[in-house]
């Protein structure tokens, strides 16, 4: 079954689930825009994938709009928008620096609202849109020496469930994924011992395709994926 979309922004893109997801939906026939604070990393998929760069700080409203302005510009309206963006700060709450929190909050969250306000505004006058968000297990249980992480993926997952049940009775698909395992990488292969232990970029790619692939008359809101031997 094909894709009922034809552009895609990718906010946050790297490599990983970002890149493996520009990688599928190109193959798709969809027009591809990455958006990054660092988009040189980005010249070797953007050459693969035929994908458009953009410049951005997902914290930051005044890039964000211009962001999406470019996107329109250079691509047409995207009617797929995926926020892949998160920051950290671990430590002992004792000792966190309340700045570095505050950031880690306002890529990881506030980032999201910008984006999907933006999204909103270009897929409610057409009745038609996709606005995934790339959820963690942070966002459904807090860790020890974590709490900036706990704080932003929460917010996001009210944020998504908030616009899931504004958006959706327009005809916008909202769906929020819970990437509940590590993914894999060549920096992180799967441990001595424990093969295939941790999520592969590409499948977790796979599952947002199927939600993107589902007729309205069965919407998922939440999926959650993890490795078969995940203990969750």
């Amino acid at each position: 079954m094909s894709l009922p979309y034809r552009t895609a922004l990718i906010v946050g893109a790297g490599a990983g689930i970002s890149a493996a997801l520009a990688r599928q939906l190109a193959a798709e026939g969809l027009r591809v825009g990455l958006a990054a604070r660092d988009t040189a990393k980005l010249a070797d998929l953007a050459a693969e994938t035929g994908a458009a760069t953009f410049t951005a700080d997902a914290a930051d409203p005044a890039s964000v709009e211009r962001l999406f302005g470019e996107a329109d510009a250079r691509l047409g309206e995207p009617d797929v928008v995926i926020y892949n963006a998160s920051a950290r700060a671990p430590g002992p709450l004792a000792s966190l620096d309340p700045d570095a929190v505050r950031r880690a909050v306002d890529v990881t969250a506030f980032g999201a609202f910008l984006v999907a306000r933006e999204a909103a505004r270009r897929m409610e006058p057409r009745g038609h849109g996709a606005l995934l968000f790339t959820g963690a297990t942070a966002g459904v249980k807090g860790f020890p020496l974590s709490a900036a992480f706990a704080m932003g993926k929460f917010a996001l997952r009210g944020l998504a469930q908030s616009a899931a049940r504004e958006l959706a009775p327009k005809g916008i698909h909202v769906a929020h994924v819970v990437v509940d395992g590590l993914v894999r990488s060549a920096r992180r292969p799967d441990p001595a011992g424990k093969p295939d232990s941790t999520l592969t970029p590409e499948g977790v790619a796979r599952a947002y395709l199927d939600l993107l692939r589902q007729p309205r008359d069965a919407w998922s809101f939440e999926v959650d994926l993890r490795p078969w031997v995940e203990r969750f």
